[in-house]
């Protein structure tokens, strides 16, 4: 029976760098996610006069609640979105000058929510270019505090910055959510508040952050549930079994729930205390599923899709239209193009099996990781697929295609 060892999490990773930086002591980090995004975001705490100390299994920080140890920095958030959206949030609570940049892709992506909700507590922001995209720089003064308004209906990560913020601040915030997608990542950015000695009140659609700063601790970091979500999905397609340890009943990641999606479609999923198991049955039925709060694991569902007995329908993922790439169409690209009927609308997919005969390709990646990484489970079924930039995978995942390489050999031809 294979057993996997994920990656740690790169989304919790990143919530570990920005309290470890925030927090008062040093912090250890252990098992964290060392790839493209995760490099960056400690690259950009050094740039802010943060020391951060890497060996092999583990990271160590020195915190400073004042904010950055510099009083001017000019960082490059290379294509890491919690870069681009987290560290910025953090300089606005220290003082001085700090300048902010990203990859082309990234720069594409929208920030326009958090950056006006940031101006709306006083930070001094500028986008230098495009309204609402990198470049930026702040001019920190520290934040007062107090009440705002949020809407997080493009993505999550504008809430977390925010939330993440509100123990730097003098009075503490008050947050008013108008809308949010992806809510179980508010829940990993709670649970990790906690863990570093902060409670957040939430009443309805408003969310009470007190001041006071964070403290020091030791973190572990778990298993990344999107990227097990290929390893998972490569059970199903192939009746095979997979075993994930580290993501149990107490993980953390909403995105686990990918597994309930397999159950749905007939796999045999079993998770306890410390992993969780899959195997396929053979059966791989079709269903409509609501995939709002596990939307990074759409391509994975996807791509999984021309193996169904019936059609695919992803509904309410609207947002994956504004990740690295508009991944709906990315999807329905590469399906096309494997000889899959495809439907997109503004928010959904529906992929219908079976009409035509499924056929090998070159998939065009658009630089996305999750698209590579997805498509590669449908490759299991479908001799001759080949990428366009398979290197991409190294954003969260560099040793990706060896560790799915080495999976195939032990799972059913």
């Amino acid at each position: 029976m294979p057993v996997v060892d994920i990656p740690g999490s790169k989304s919790i990773t990143a919530r570990a760098l920005f309290l470890a930086a925030a927090a008062d002591g040093v912090t250890t980090l252990r098992r964290p996610l060392r790839s493209d995004d995760t490099e960056g975001f400690a690259e950009g705490l050094t740039r802010l006069g943060y020391r951060v100390g890497r060996t092999p299994g583990a990271w160590q920080i020195d915190g400073r609640p004042q904010g950055p140890a510099v009083t001017e920095a000019d960082v490059y958030c290379r294509d890491g979105a919690t870069t681009a959206r987290f560290l910025p949030t953090l300089a606005a609570a220290g003082r001085g000058s700090f300048r902010f940049d990203a990859s082309p892709q990234m720069r594409r992506r929208p920030l326009l929510p958090l950056t006006r909700a940031l101006r709306d507590l006083g930070v001094d922001l500028r986008h230098e270019e495009a309204e609402g995209h990198h470049p930026l720089r702040i001019e920190a003064s520290g934040v007062e505090g107090g009440e705002v308004v949020l809407d997080a209906g493009q993505s999550s990560q504008y809430l977390t910055a925010l939330l993440l913020l509100g123990p730097l601040t003098r009075k503490g915030l008050s947050i008013k959510v108008t809308d949010l997608v992806s809510a179980p990542y508010i829940e990993i950015t709670l649970a990790m508040m906690r863990t570093f000695g902060v409670e957040v009140r939430r009443e309805g659609s408003v969310y009470v952050v007190p001041p006071g700063g964070y403290t020091a601790t030791t973190y572990g970091i778990e298993p990344d549930a999107s990227t097990a979500s290929y390893f998972f999905a490569a059970a199903a397609v192939t009746g095979g079994e997979v075993t994930v340890p580290g993501l149990g009943a107490g993980a953390l990641q909403g995105d686990l729930g990918f597994v309930d999606v397999l159950r749905r479609m007939g796999a045999e999923v079993e998770t306890g205390a410390h992993g969780t198991r899959v195997r396929g049955t053979g059966e791989l039925r079709g269903l409509t599923v609501n995939m709002r709060d596990i939307s990074d694991t759409m391509p994975t569902l996807a791509a999984l899709a021309p193996f169904a007995s019936g059609p695919v329908r992803i509904e309410d993922v609207g947002n994956t239209r504004v990740k690295e790439c508009d991944r709906l169409e990315a999807c329905a690209e590469n399906l096309r193009r494997l000889g899959v009927e495809v439907a997109t609308g503004p928010d959904w997919i529906e992929i219908r099996p079976g009409t035509t005969p499924v056929t090998g390709t070159e998939i065009k990646s658009y630089g996305d990781h999750r698209i590579v990484m997805s498509f590669a489970v449908t490759g299991l079924r479908v001799p001759g697929i080949s990428f366009d930039d398979p290197g991409c995978v190294r954003k969260t995942f560099p040793g990706f295609h060896e560790a799915f390489g080495a999976l195939r050999g032990q799972l059913p031809g």
